[in-house]
């Protein structure tokens, strides 16, 4: 046995027992073994370099195997490894409570923990269907915007919009009305569809991801419209559930995109970033109006909602450390740049004849290629192998080539990623 797998590489050893995500592996070729990552860079078994150009999916902003979040890790496990979060606390949860809230939008106050971002999501709509139940209403329908993704979760998967995901569950899902995300051409329009909704359902809640719409294929829409929405929802008392689990810490150019808005959201779904892709670790924060709904001297009013893992120490310790760095004057100039070098590759490429639309916002950069392909198509996967060719790691959204880099890119690395992209659009 040892010796078989001396010889055999990780991708044939992968084979024998492993199921991967978003994966057909009928057709799919065999996963490619990582040994090594630092900073934006990974390496194979074969001493191959690759730029990871979506920082694993959104996640390790800081780069990884990044010194100052592995040292704050390693100094928690030594003093508390993990205790279960019913009925104890400790440390690293309180400090992050009470370093993460005065980040967020003003009216948040409290933060339940879970361990990733679809749970996160779940977590959210069950506080805002328990919000009206524990009032007496049975409101049993969400409100969301059409082609959303808020993760795997059954009510997660409810609430979101893409039927290449949703497709053999639909039938199983809660009940959900969609509207189109507002743009200045359409918000009246809107409007006018959101308050028919509300006026012909019992609505519980909006579930939206603001500004962005990652899965999707980064497809943005108006702040300004976005926040005459949630002034409909909040005056209907529909709860307004934020999902920055794409957005959050630092990507869209503010720490969230929800402050651009002034309607803030009731709850909100915060994962990914949240520990720079350094443990499992999510968190559903909410307004104190919200928490209030769950006192009662009635037990079964409280939120019974619990995984095994809430608030892990080290998990709270890689965020703990991620905060102190997002903010830090050479992350601040990291993303600044990054959005800049963005806007300048902009107006590079969106005159191309192969380019139908490129937008940025923050460190999110993504150019519709005026070309036909399926989400997970033939075409797809030869761009995505096209650029794994070339060292740069891209996962192209159908047609939608995007780049949201770690904050430590190295300039270089970001120029590697724009000249491939530059190299795709005259080969395909």
């Amino acid at each position: 046995m040892l010796d078989s797998m001396a010889i055999a590489n990780l991708s044939e050893r992968d084979k024998k027992h492993l199921w991967h995500p978003l994966t057909q592996h009928k057709t799919a070729a065999s996963a490619l073994g990582i040994t090594k990552a630092k900073g934006a860079l990974f390496w194979d078994e074969e001493g191959n370099e690759y730029i990871d150009g979506i920082a694993s999916w959104y996640t390790c902003m800081y780069g990884h195997g990044n010194e100052t979040i592995i040292q704050a890790m390693t100094a928690q496990m030594k003093q508390l490894d993990f205790v279960l979060f019913s009925g104890f606390t400790h440390e690293p949860a309180v400090q992050l409570s009470e370093k993460l809230v005065p980040l967020l939008p003003k009216n948040q106050s409290k933060i339940f923990f879970n361990d990733n971002g679809s749970t996160a999501v779940e977590a959210g709509i069950k506080m805002a269907l328990q919000y009206h139940y524990n009032h007496g209403a049975k409101r049993n329908t969400l409100i969301a915007f059409e082609d959303g993704f808020h993760g795997d979760t059954f009510g997660a998967m409810s609430a979101s919009g893409l039927s290449s995901y949703n497709g053999p569950f639909e039938d199983f899902l809660l009940k959900v009305e969609r509207i189109p995300v507002p743009q200045d051409d359409n918000l009246e329009a809107v409007i006018l569809q959101l308050r028919h909704i509300i006026d012909t359902h019992d609505c519980a809640a909006f579930v939206y991801e603001p500004l962005v719409q990652g899965a999707a294929g980064m497809k943005f829409h108006s702040a300004a419209g976005l926040n005459a929405l949630l002034a409909v929802c909040k005056k209907a008392g529909v709860l307004c559930i934020a999902d920055e689990i794409m957005t959050g810490f630092g990507k869209t150019g503010k720490n969230f995109a929800s402050e651009n808005m002034e309607h803030n959201p009731d709850i909100m779904c915060l994962s990914k970033a949240l520990t720079a892709g350094m443990f499992p670790l999510s968190i559903t924060s909410c307004s104190e109006e919200v928490y209030n709904r769950f006192l009662s001297e009635e037990v079964s009013k409280g939120f019974f909602h619990a995984h095994t893992f809430s608030a892990h120490p080290v998990g709270c310790a890689a965020v703990l450390a991620g905060l102190n760095l997002l903010e830090s004057p050479e992350i601040l100039e990291r993303r600044s740049y990054i959005e800049k070098a963005h806007e300048q590759f902009m107006l590079r490429v969106e005159k191309h004849p192969k380019v139908a639309n490129v937008r940025c916002r923050g460190v999110i950069l993504a150019i519709d290629l005026n070309i036909e392909m399926e989400r997970y198509g033939n075409l797809r996967d030869k761009l995505y192998q096209f650029f794994m060719q070339r060292g740069v790691i891209l996962r192209p959204l159908g047609n939608t080539v995007y780049i949201l880099p770690p904050f430590v890119i190295k300039n270089t690395e970001l120029e590697k990623i724009y000249d491939a992209i530059l190299e795709a659009l005259e080969t395909f």
